[in-house]
């Protein structure tokens, strides 16, 4: 009884630590507003799916099945790990067979508000449209979409989610608007920044208040591309990672010549347990990223004439790195709501 007793203290502990308190219990669709923000993610779904707590938990179901991939080895959360913030800590990330992609999974949080195309080239136009893609690709999941839903259709409990969530039987539709409803469900907004914007001028350490001012400031102009609230601006720009015969990002999709090596801004939340970074998982650490900015980027003619090279000496780029790690909302990371 004693043991049992310190096991439930203890575990209470932990919940509190981690500010999910209660959330075992909570709906998916209890969603949190980060700050800044006008709407919640629920308003943001589209008519034809309305965010309810069956589509969000069927979607949840789906994104951690593996009968969704040719071999039933992969699935959605393979690529996108909750303790890293719903990315892929493989600098490329890896399929059915151990196949390689050319690109590093993107972080999941807050999708729900993105207005422009989805993916590093944003060659999805919404979270419907993204969805099922990964599921298709020939270096993911190699799977059919509608030998996927044969597989849903044939399963012994899908059909009745399907019907309580759509009112009717598993089909593409309604798989890629399910998966769709799960993510707009995760949503990160209780960072020490998240406090700090609340007016808890307190939330933030004097070193990680100068590397604040520092992103926000002339000096970098980090704001341009990671506004305050968002920290993204959903642009795609050549952030001077580009080098001669690399990935050439939105230019597939566009073919314009200014698209070259231009990738979609990514959202910067949780990004200290987002690693590693760039479209392609090229650096390996905050203090690279840092780095290669203060450089200008690597020197390709095509880079975006708003990258400069910043010039930082050694104590503004520690404040910077200082900045990045207080966007980490470990509540996020350990809600036990996005668990399988």
């Amino acid at each position: 009884m004693l043991k049992r007793s310190v096991a439930l203290i203890a575990a209470s502990a932990l919940l509190t630590l981690c500010g999910c308190e209660d959330s075992a219990l909570a709906p998916l669709t209890d969603l949190p507003l980060p700050s800044g923000f006008a709407e919640t993610a629920g308003q943001t779904a589209p008519p034809d799916n309305a965010l309810t707590e069956d589509r969000a938990q069927l979607g949840k179901r789906l994104f951690y099945d593996k009968l969704l991939s040719r071999d039933q080895t992969v699935t959605c959360a393979s690529c996108h790990q909750q303790e890293h913030g719903f990315a892929d800590p493989h600098p490329v990330s890896k399929g059915v067979q151990g196949r390689k992609g050319k690109r590093n999974a993107s972080q999941l949080a807050n999708l729900a508000w993105v207005r422009t195309g989805l993916f590093w080239d944003g060659r999805a136009a919404n979270l419907e449209e993204q969805a099922i893609k990964p599921i298709e690709d020939h270096n993911e999941m190699d799977l059919p979409v509608t030998e996927a839903v044969a597989r849903l259709s044939t399963h012994q409990s899908y059909p009745d989610a399907f019907a309580r969530a759509y009112g009717g039987p598993p089909s593409v539709d309604a798989l890629r608007r399910a998966l769709a409803s799960f993510v707009r469900t995760i949503v990160s907004s209780d960072s020490r920044y998240d406090h700090y914007l609340k007016g808890d001028t307190a939330a933030l350490s004097p070193n990680e208040k100068r590397g604040r001012d520092l992103f926000f400031g002339r000096k970098t102009g980090c704001f341009h591309c990671h506004s305050e609230t968002t920290l993204t601006n959903d642009g795609f720009f050549n952030n001077g990672s580009y080098v001669e015969g690399g990935d050439v990002g939105r230019q597939t999709l566009t073919a314009k010549t200014g698209d070259l090596g231009a990738f979609r801004v990514p959202n910067l939340r949780n990004i200290e347990f987002t690693a590693p970074y760039m479209h392609d998982g090229s650096l390996a650490t905050l203090e690279a990223v840092v780095e290669q900015y203060s450089r200008g980027g690597r020197g390709h003619p095509s880079t975006d004439a708003q990258i400069e090279p910043l010039k930082l000496n050694a104590e503004e780029k520690a404040d910077l790195v200082a900045f990045l790690r207080a966007l980490t909302d470990q509540a996020f990371l350990h809600d036990p709501r996005f668990r399988p």
